[in-house]
């Protein structure tokens, strides 16, 4: 086959087109991705305005990004001080939300109790919050979660062998040529010219570092001409020493453990579990000599073919004089001694499954034609880690206690909401210390018992059907109750099997009492309370029994959250946000998932659920979800035959929802208050602080009364038996005559 017309024309137009493509690099190489590369992101994290430095564990972020504490105002990016009356930070740029988000030196303003107070620019002008987010961190390279976690290294401070040995073996002349080698193309121009097709590359370390990133592993001359143009430029942009690194940082290395490893620092640790700072001349030259057949010439599974690759790599040392005959000879003598380690864990690899899911979801076919895709979720990475550790520490502590949970198939799940957006923050679908492919989170539907009591005030707060909306002080009988449905009698009955005379809805929330809650929804009817936790988000079917006040429906941790952020809104339930934005790998936006509020009930009715749900986490069945110094509410939720333990609730900005059962449904030796309360607590102390200070704002028409613990009725503060309540300005207890008495409010039956 020879050179046509034709061949030359398209090879023109390729380098023209190649050209005009890669003009638009503006920032380094290694922050540039190539287009055939995946990203999945964790969110950018906001400064905790309203929290506490060290109890947000904002330092602790710094020092997970690599940000070095320094004694003085930062200078460059990537430092931050820390004093009395300021912290600075040098952000570091990055892409995000849809921009280049540029280095940017920022103050947060401290009280003296080392409170973030707001944000300054360098000149110590306001700054908006959004300004000072700090850049995301890559939770996955694939969309599989199949890649190992790259360890990124500076090839400036690596010993000259190490680097040495990769030039020996895939390009000697790097430093000398400007993209091209010259002599090496002219070698396989001539092969692949008596061929007839592109079997021979001679690349450059350039070339590969290009083909790897922005083009397909096809052989054609054409693609051949594309990726010589953009080594030529890239040559013409980056210094020799930031495209070695990026080679470094990104090369395939083969897989160990069913993930595949990329780049010389996982390598390094997966096959000799050292960094490669200190690795010999010996490992130096065997890591060089996989890059050829990362498969065919594995540590592991191949050691004899590698080692007859690696003395030929060092043989290549001595020609081109990078190392002596002596070391080359002990090294050939020494024996090829794989030590591999385990890789890091993918990081969140079943939420990375979701968030690959929505994205595949959208961009189906971009996707399945191998094109580069960033996926930008909401998952806080700090949180998540957190979410992980008191889950597995939890469960541990569960089967040690109980000897019948020790060889239970015992999981949990935890799915943690920003309560205005909506966005996934941490996400737990099962045991991370037994982990397996099942999503407990979203596709576990499980009986929440008493946690969806507090959604069924929603209504009668409301509206409460055509009956008119009740308060926290209406008088509800708890006594024994009998409803005659089409399947026979249903006699609920209360957890304690005793029944406590009248009681006011707000004690029936603390006490978690099952027969008011019947009660009242037959009052407000059934199927309008239904409707309206519908638009809470419950996916229950068309018809659902009575039963269902009490929990005997099913739901999955995702679905409650989502209904538990109307608490907080007030008013409006956040749909899940899992994922933030799509891009391609260069930049351009593919879709922006907008945040998604439905509106469930009034503000008022929202947060005197709110209200009365602190009251249980102070003295109620909650109590040990309650955390000192902050606004807790929350609700525990045993299933029948304690099957399931719950505990729903928000604090701060972030609402979470704790699952603990087993996958055979068989009874627990524990119920919300024990199993799932320890875990909650354990992930809000850390969660909350983490976020932005939030309390969802007092509606104009709610007011505080006092009232007649025996009577019901509205009395002056300060009067005995009486204790103040929220009501709303028009849904109030009748007012006590101090001249006459009254009739006690009425009771609900």
């Amino acid at each position: 086959m020879m050179w046509t017309k034709t061949s030359l024309l398209t090879c023109l137009c390729t380098a023209v087109w190649t050209l005009g493509l890669s003009m638009a690099a503006t920032a380094g190489l290694e922050d540039e991705l190539g287009r055939s590369e995946v990203r999945v992101l964790s969110a950018a994290v906001p400064v905790p305005v309203g929290q506490k430095v060290v109890d947000s564990g904002y330092l602790d972020r710094l020092e997970a990004r690599g940000y070095a504490r320094v004694k003085r105002r930062p200078s460059k990016p990537g430092e931050y001080f820390f004093g009395s009356e300021i912290l600075w930070v040098y952000r570091r740029a990055y892409r995000g939300g849809g921009r280049e988000r540029k280095a940017r030196l920022f103050g947060v303003l401290l009280r003296s109790d080392g409170r973030m107070v707001s944000l300054v620019d360098g000149d110590r002008k306001p700054l908006r919050e959004k300004h000072g987010r700090l850049e995301p961190m890559v939770l996955s390279e694939s969309l599989e979660a199949d890649r190992a976690p790259r360890i990124p290294l500076d090839v400036e401070s690596l010993p000259d062998h190490v680097w040495r040995c990769l030039l020996a073996a895939e390009d000697h002349r790097f430093f000398e040529h400007k993209g091209l080698d010259g002599i090496a193309i002219a070698r396989a121009l001539l092969k692949n010219v008596k061929k007839g097709k592109v079997s021979e590359g001679g690349s450059t370390i350039t070339q590969q570092l290009i083909k790897n990133r922005d083009l397909t592993p096809k052989r054609t001359f054409r693609r051949k001409a594309s990726e010589a143009v953009r080594a030529l430029l890239l040559e013409a942009e980056f210094t020799k020493e930031e495209i070695l690194q990026a080679y470094l940082n990104s090369v395939y290395m083969g897989h160990r453990e069913g993930l595949a490893v990329h780049g010389w620092g996982a390598a390094s640790r997966a096959y000799f579990s050292k960094r490669p700072e200190r690795l010999t001349l010996s490992e130096s030259a065997a890591l060089a000599a996989i890059i050829q057949a990362p498969n065919r010439l594995h540590p592991e599974r191949h050691p004899n073919e590698l080692k007859k690759r690696r003395n030929w790599v060092l043989s290549r040392m001595e020609e081109l004089g990078w190392a002596s005959k002596e070391e080359v000879r002990k090294s050939k003598r020494s024996a090829l001694r794989v030590r591999p380690s385990d890789l890091p864990e993918p990081t969140a690899p079943r939420f990375v499954a979701w968030a690959a899911a929505v994205a595949r979801g959208d961009q189906e076919r971009r996707i399945e034609k191998g094109k580069g895709i960033v996926v930008e979720t909401a998952l806080d990475s700090r949180l998540q880690k957190a979410a992980e550790e008191v889950v597995r520490e939890g469960l541990k502590k569960l089967r040690k206690k109980h000897r019948s949970l020790r060889k239970a198939p015992l999981q949990a799940a935890l799915v943690a909401l920003d309560v205005e957006t909506g966005d996934v923050l941490a996400y737990v679908p099962g045991d991370p210390g037994r982990p397996d492919d099942f999503d407990r989170a979203r596709k576990a539907e499980r009986q929440p018992g008493s946690s969806i009591k507090p959604l069924l005030l929603l209504e009668a707060f409301q509206a409460c059907g055509s009956e008119g909306a009740l308060h926290p002080a209406t008088r509800v009988a708890d006594e024994p109750l009998t409803l005659t449905l089409p399947t026979g009698d249903w006699t609920p009955d209360n957890a304690d099997r005793r029944f406590h005379g009248t009681v006011e809805i707000r004690d029936a929330v603390v006490r978690s009492l099952n027969i008011p809650f019947v009660r009242i929804c037959r009052h407000c009817g059934f199927d309008d309370t239904a409707d309206r936790l519908r638009k809470a988000g419950m996916n229950f079917p068309d018809e659902v029994p009575p039963s269902f006040t009490l929990g005997s429906v099913e739901t999955s941790p995702l679905d409650l959250a989502r209904a538990y952020t109307v608490l907080a809104t007030p008013g409006k339930a956040a749909r899940p946000r899992p994922v933030l934005r799509l891009e391609t790998a260069k930049g351009r936006r593919l879709h922006k998932f907008r945040v998604n509020q439905d509106r469930v009930t009034g503000k008022a009715a929202a947060y005197l659920v709110r209200f009365l749900l602190q009251e249980a986490a102070k003295r109620g069945t909650a109590a040990g979800a309650s955390i000192e110094g902050m606004a807790v509410a929350a609700k525990t939720g045993t299933s029948s035959d304690r099957r399931d333990a719950w505990l729903a609730g928000t604090a701060g900005s972030v609402v979470t929802v704790v699952w603990v059962g087993c996958d055979d449904a068989r009874p627990m030796p524990v119920g919300g208050s024990k199993g799932a309360a320890p875990i909650w607590r354990a992930f809000m102390e850390k969660a909350a602080p983490s976020r932005p200070a939030y309390e969802p704002h007092r509606p104009e028409s709610i007011v505080e009364y006092h009232v007649n613990t025996e009577t019901g009725l509205r009395v002056r503060s300060g009067k005995k038996d009486s204790r103040p309540c929220l009501f709303r300005r028009s849904v109030r207890p009748p007012k006590d005559h101090f001249l006459w008495p009254d009739d006690p409010a009425p009771v609900l039956r």
